[in-house]
């Protein structure tokens, strides 16, 4: 982000104002359901939030305007450098009180008495001095530094854009395990209740005369198996929404509820070669490698320049006085042209182009590294959506077929024609049928965001972010 461009920074600008006024209406919310209830957020809001308090945007952000500070610094190496002193001096040193009185303006024939030339009275001397130095002309290498600071500008700010879309995935994926963790807790309260129904007609059943005991025993065993799943269950939501506190930068003390519920979501989903197309032009990482290239580059021109001439100006105006307060003193003024040429510098300078040189060419293998790696991320990111799309359908016919399982066997066992281990086994199967699915439609959300994170697209508009 160039600070010297006005769009960028009130885009940006507006940008915070939007995050702020949405920080603002969650607090709110907060303050207002302190001591009620957990406030409930939705999955958009949570993204808004994290990308406002989460400690890695805030350090990236950092680096960010230090960045911009470091594009302003390399500019100043173009304009000139001015500078001011005030020094007072005191002293009996020949040299010095020979000089001080030419500079005052004071000196007089009686000066050049050998005795006051020799051992001289103490001299008091206020010196007011201006100068400045200008660089007219370093072989360009304060233009390519310049340029470089651009660079490494706009490779940070590439950055920022990438934290944030990881930080959008964090928020995502710890949102969706909070639903996960919300529905596995309703599916282990309804296995513990299938369990207790299971337990009461094992009793009637052992009442009456009709099982032996060890069907009694095996249902009991059955039921605090499933009041223990129930029991981490609960404490799984616990870990879960804590896990989503500090993907958001909030306070795992402040307890936040999901308003959302784990469902099956229409998600579009591009051809490979288009999304792949798009993941290769777009992923901010993949810019700001090609950004710190594009830095190198200059650093390799700045090696080069080191070879040219330099052309400095410089000058300065003194104002030499016998008090702090002035008068009867003098002035004086210098200026003056450098030309400098470095004939010989034990081969430093060429060591430091073969050095510069030699990290540009890294920079290009980790670029093309980078591209491929890239490449390879996104693919298994969409082969892993076409995966969970095809789990959630499998798992769906799996759920009617097992509760129909599970009910003809109930009926079997009210009728004496099958044992209490075959509708454990079925009860058991419909449970598992029912935990299988609600992971499925959790891996296809989360793979969904993955795929997001893959093509670099993933922000608050995404799919898979808004309701």
């Amino acid at each position: 982000m160039d600070a010297g461009r006005p769009g960028c920074w009130s885009g940006a600008l507006r940008t915070h104002f939007q995050l702020v006024l949405v920080l603002i209406t969650v607090l709110l919310t907060l303050l207002s359901t302190h001591g009620q209830q957990s406030p409930q957020l939705t999955l958009q809001q949570a993204v808004t939030i994290a990308l406002e308090k989460n400690p890695l945007h805030k350090a990236v952000l950092a680096d960010a305007r230090a960045s911009s500070a470091d594009v302003g610094a390399a500019r100043s190496m173009l304009l000139p450098h001015l500078n001011f002193s005030e020094t007072a001096t005191r002293g009996n040193d020949p040299v010095y009180v020979f000089g001080s009185e030419l500079r005052q303006r004071r000196f007089t024939t009686a000066d050049f008495a050998l005795n006051k030339l020799n051992t001289p009275l103490p001299l008091g001397n206020f010196a007011t001095r201006v100068g400045g130095t200008w660089n007219l002309f370093d072989s360009f290498a304060s233009w390519h530094g310049v340029n470089r600071a651009r660079e490494m500008n706009e490779a940070t700010a590439h950055q920022l854009d990438r934290t944030d879309q990881e930080i959008v995935f964090r928020v995502v994926k710890s949102y969706h395990e909070v639903l996960l963790a919300a529905k596995q807790l309703d599916v282990a309260q309804h296995a513990e209740k299938t369990a207790k129904s299971i337990l009461d007609r094992s009793q009637d059943r052992f009442d009456s005369g009709l099982v032996v005991e060890s069907d009694l025993l095996t249902a009991k065993v059955r039921m605090a198996e499933r009041q223990q799943e129930a029991i981490r269950a609960r404490n799984n939501l616990r870990i879960a929404q804590a896990q989503l506190n500090t993907a958001m930068g909030v306070s795992a003390d402040v307890p936040v509820e999901a308003a959302e519920t784990l469902a099956e979501r229409t998600l579009p989903l591009p051809s490979l070669e288009e999304a792949e197309k798009q993941a290769l032009t777009n992923r901010p990482d993949l810019k700001r490698i090609a950004s710190e290239e594009a830095a190198q580059r200059q650093s390799v021109s700045i090696a080069k320049s080191g070879f040219g001439p330099q052309v400095n100006a410089f000058a300065g105006w003194e104002l030499d006085n016998p008090t702090f307060l002035g008068g009867g003193g003098g002035s004086n003024w210098l200026g003056g042209i450098e030309v400098k040429f470095d004939l010989f510098d034990g081969g430093a300078k060429r060591a430091e182009l073969s050095r510069q040189r030699a990290l540009e060419q890294k920079a290009i293998a980790i670029k093309q590294a980078a591209s491929d790696a890239v490449r390879l991320e996104f693919r298994r990111a969409y082969y892993e959506v076409d995966s969970s799309r095809q789990q959630v359908e499998v798992a769906r016919a799996a759920i009617a077929q097992a509760q129909e399982s599970l009910r003809i066997d109930q009926d079997r066992y009210e009728s004496g024609l099958t044992t209490i281990t075959d509708l454990l086994s079925a009860e058991e199967a419909a449970r598992r049928t029912q935990t299988d699915y609600w992971q499925a439609v959790y891996n296809l959300q989360t793979s969904y965001a993955s795929l997001e994170l893959a093509r670099g697209t993933l922000n608050t508009q995404s799919p898979v972010v808004k309701p």
